[in-house]
């Protein structure tokens, strides 16, 4: 089954009636169907009716109650890794607005305990001064003042104790030249002081390190649900649980590689002296 990008995220309301017309040609009662794959009735009903997104997982195992044949299992598969993979393409973030884009994060971030920050080349508008926030954003074409205040009201959530945060990011995205070299060492600084909350890891991936992979694009995993991955021309955002551990598994090896505590300030210390001179 091929699929546009623009398809993606939007499959939901197929798959529901899709996975409700087998169940009923199976002859089977939600009550038995839930009863074969190990999960509520009333799990199954909002499946069916649309009001949960079933994850990939949840529909192989209905399908595998159901004994559906192989063409429709396949359709139906298609159809939930559509609904679990959204596009978020960048023209059309611009024509909403940045500053919706913030109150989507924002809303991330508040119903989130853990977040995870995979940074390639810049650093997260959490992390960053608001002179280095108006830099990364002077190349949009669209008005970026809302913007700005959205990212700079978000780093309020830093200070929440009952979140944690964990932040790597690799040397280029620390001294990638985004303001000028006074600016970037203030920049530095802050990701200094940050480290010393109590609710945030922040670690640094140095040049010549050897990671278990070569990273392609940074990312942002919250909890265990949802990962967003950044692109040029826009994100894509995938909730499919086994796509997430994926991702959860790529984080721990970078882990390994980065520089944390009073080695992280000290090498943040020898960047920043060396914008400074």
């Amino acid at each position: 089954m091929t699929f546009e990008a623009g398809q993606l995220g939007e499959s939901g309301p197929e798959l529901a009636s899709l996975l409700r017309e087998l169940r009923k040609r199976a002859g089977l009662s939600e009550d038995r169907l839930a009863a074969r794959c190990n999960m509520s009735q009333s799990k199954v009903s909002r499946i069916e009716n649309g009001r949960t997104r079933p994850s990939l997982v949840d529909v192989e195992a209905i399908l595998r109650a159901l004994e559906a044949p192989p063409e429709l299992v396949a359709q139906a598969s298609a159809l939930a890794r559509m609904a679990n993979t959204e596009w978020r393409n960048l023209r059309e973030l611009r024509r909403k607005g940045l500053g919706t884009r913030q109150a989507e994060l924002k809303g991330l971030e508040a119903s989130s305990a853990h977040m995870r920050y995979f940074l390639l080349s810049m650093i997260t508008g959490l992390l960053a001064t608001p002179e280095y926030v108006r830099a990364s954003l002077a190349h949009s074409p669209a008005d970026t003042s809302k913007a700005v205040a959205g990212k700079l009201e978000r780093q309020a959530v830093l200070y929440d104790v009952s979140k944690q945060f964990t932040f790597l990011l690799t040397e280029q995205a620390v001294r990638w030249p985004v303001v000028s070299p006074l600016a970037l060492a203030e920049q530095m600084d802050r990701l200094s002081s940050l480290s010393y909350l109590p609710n945030i890891c922040i670690g640094v991936i140095p040049v010549g390190s050897v990671t278990p992979r070569v990273p392609l694009n940074a990312f942002t995993i919250y909890d265990a649900s949802l990962v967003t991955i950044e692109t040029s021309a826009g994100s894509l955002v995938l909730r499919d649980g086994r796509d997430v551990q994926t991702y959860l598994k790529e984080f721990a090896g970078y882990e390994e590689c980065a520089l944390f505590g009073e080695e992280l300030r000290a090498r943040l210390a020898e960047w920043s002296a060396a914008c400074r001179a």
